[in-house]
């Protein structure tokens, strides 16, 4: 292995701070947590853990080309991201008085399965891993120096890392749902969490 594990610490670290950082996974978790509790949520989580691998393999493979070739890519997917925040703050504003647990749409439909698949969804139309990935992962390591046993090693903590962020998450939410059954307090954060989308929204573009 080339990669010492100051540069693999350093990473970790760099990871943290991204899942630290408000983004479609945070929302989508939090969804599915207080509609559902942690048994709702885990299975986002790890379809979370597949698509940040794959991200992490389509770097380290050589995929950061695709980038650096066509930086309209990046732009197109923040005004994307920019319209889902809106869209998002919209609808959740116009149900501000609906449980969440009550609520049926994709993000927040039961079933393991469907978890997963919308942790995976989010992930991967997610600007901000994709910029993290694609964008900034080469410039921790030498990628053209890479052994596989590299490449198992940044991939582990490229899973790790958000893994046990989002779990222990989805437990801290589990906890604090039960406080949030009564209806003023439903609509008090139904509304502030759709404000704060549109906030996001309006944000995205100037970033």
């Amino acid at each position: 292995m080339t990669i010492t594990p100051t540069e693999l610490a350093l990473y970790a670290g760099a990871l943290a701070i991204l899942f630290l950082t408000p983004g479609p996974v945070w929302v989508g978790l939090i969804a599915r947590a207080l509609s559902g509790g942690f048994s709702a949520a885990w299975p986002l989580a790890a379809g979370v853990v597949i698509g940040d691998v794959m991200w992490c393999l389509f770097a380290v493979l050589g995929m950061a080309w695709v980038v650096d070739q066509y930086p309209g890519t990046l732009t197109a997917l923040k005004w994307v991201a920019c319209a889902t925040f809106l869209f998002m703050g919209y609808l959740i504003l116009k149900s501000a008085d609906k449980d969440l647990s009550k609520a049926d749409s994709r993000l927040t439909r039961p079933g393991i399965w469907a978890g997963f698949v919308a942790g995976l969804a989010v992930i991967l139309g997610n600007p901000k891993a994709i910029l993290f990935y694609m964008g900034m992962l080469p410039g921790f390591f030498d990628l053209g120096a890479f052994t596989r046993a590299d490449i198992l090693a940044v991939a582990a903590i490229s899973a790790i890392v958000p893994l046990v962020g989002n779990l222990a998450m989805a437990a801290m939410i589990d906890r604090v749902r039960r406080l949030l059954t009564s209806p003023k307090s439903v609509r008090r954060m139904n509304t502030t969490a759709g404000y704060l989308m549109i906030c996001v929204g309006l944000i995205i573009p100037f970033t």
